[in-house]
Formats: C-alpha cells, sequence, structure tokens
C-alpha cells in the first residue's frame, strides 16, 4: 500500500483540534476525514472504507470508547484513541475495552504519527513491507558542517583539524533530532527521550546541552546553521543527506 493511500477518519468535536491532526495528517501523505461525533462518523463510515480511526475520548453524545467498542466488534480497522485523560487507569480501560494505542493531550506531533504508523504496521501488512522497503533506501548519514554523522553505525565524525568528539549526551541529543529534521522537537520530548538519564536534566540542561552540541557542531555558535531554535517550539536540526557505503 502506497502511503498517499493511506485514510484516517478523524473523530474529534474540536474544530482546532480536528485542524491540528488533520495538518499532521496530510504532512505524512495520509488523506484525512473528520467527523464532529460518532454518529456522523458512523455514517461516514457506511460509506467508505478507512484504515485506521482517531476517536477522542470525550465526544459528544455517544462516548469514543463506546464508539470504539462497537467499531471493534464490527471490525479489525485501526483505532487510536485520543484524549485530555491521563491516568494510566483511563489508558489501560481504553486499550483493554477496544484501543490499538492511547495518545494523551496535550501530545508532541511525531508521537502522534509514530503510533499511527505503529498501528497500521500491525493493521495493514503491505504498509509495514513498504516501510521496510523505505528503511533500507534511507540516506546512511547526515552531514553537519565538519561533520558526518552515520546515524546507523551511531558514531560522529569530525572531518576538520583538530578532530574533535561528541560525548555520549551530545550525540543521544543529536539522535533525537535527527529523528524529525526540519521540524522542531520541543524540551518536554528531549527529556522524555532522554529516557533513563531524564532525572538528571531539567529544561534549562537541555538548553545547556544543546549550547555545548552547537559549540562542536556549528561553525560559528552564535549564529547556528544546523541546530536551530524556534520559540516556544524547541530546536530543529537542518541537515544535508550524504551516503555512506555499507
Amino acid at each position: 500500500m502506497h502511503t498517499e493511500n493511506v485514510k484516517i477518519l478523524i473523530v474529534e468535536d474540536d474544530p482546532d483540534m480536528a485542524e491540528l491532526i488533520s495538518d499532521l495528517v496530510e504532512a505524512e501523505g495520509w488523506s484525512p476525514t473528520t467527523a464532529k461525533s460518532a454518529e456522523e462518523a458512523s455514517v461516514i463510515l457506511s460509506r467508505e472504507t478507512f484504515h485506521l480511526v482517531l476517536v477522542d475520548h470525550n465526544l459528544p453524545g455517544t462516548s469514543g470508547r463506546a464508539f470504539a467498542q462497537r467499531l471493534r466488534a464490527q471490525t479489525s480497522i485501526g483505532i487510536v484513541m485520543v484524549t485530555a485523560a491521563g491516568s494510566a487507569a483511563e489508558r489501560v480501560l481504553g486499550l483493554e475495552t477496544a484501543a490499538d494505542d492511547y495518545v494523551v493531550k496535550p501530545f508532541e506531533p511525531i508521537e502522534l504519527t509514530a503510533r499511527i504508523k505503529a498501528v497500521l504496521r500491525r493493521t495493514i501488512p503491505s504498509f509495514k513491507a513498504e516501510k521496510e522497503s523505505e528503511r533500507e533506501h534511507e540516506a546512511a548519514a547526515l552531514q553537519l558542517g565538519d561533520w558526518v554523522v552515520d546515524l546507523k553505525r551511531r558514531r560522529a565524525i569530525c572531518t576538520a583539524e583538530p578532530a574533535r568528539t561528541l560525548t555520549t549526551a551530545e550525540f543521544a541529543l543529536l539522535e533525537i533530532l535527527a529523528e524529525t529534521p526540519n521540524a522542531p522537537v520541543s524540551r518536554s520530548h528531549i527529556l522524555d527521550r532522554l529516557g533513563a538519564e531524564s532525572d538528571r536534566y531539567v529544561d534549562r540542561n537541555v538548553d545547556v546541552l544543546v549550547l555545548r552540541l552547537r559549540r562542536k557542531i556549528e561553525r560559528n555558535p552564535d549564529l547556528p546553521r544546523h541546530i536551530q531554535t524556534r520559540r516556544g517550539k524547541g530546536y530543529v536540526l537542518h541537515t544535508d543527506e550524504i551516503e555512506i557505503a555499507p
């Protein structure tokens, strides 16, 4: 299945949230359709076929959970619940009743799209095969000024003299930013991705880590070209892709 053929139904009564999710879906090359209620979604599903349904937990009329349960009883379509209810009990209940996955508002755009892709890979074999084929042809490395960053071998090579090296934390930050080049990554997402190391960091320490990485990567750290700040959104990595022989 080609990416552009993926159809996603977004069941969300908040027009701003529905628009945001639609934009994220379209940015991935998928085709979004929106519904404001479970009743409207049922009408749309009766005349169109979709590959995945994003369902808001708190819908007017029939609840999102009840709608997802009914949908699951009728079809094996992928279902992702989107909700502001953040307790572990709510998440577990949502997964046990119907949903394939669960995303809590406010969410990071890359978290939502990653969860959608994971569900599509599980529910659509051809989607999984296509994604695996795409990964085989992805660029093996990134060019950042005087640096070549080999993501597959997890190493960063400085081609300038004197040669410099990256610390484990600096390389981890670079990997996080490189997952979504040209898109902002928030401080909170960076903290979350640092995983077991996150208890040693706070927002300000992320800024310090970015500053340290800039001093090594950028030719002019005061006017960064590759690691840029987006006010209120986080940091963006701009790269030039190159190929490294296997």
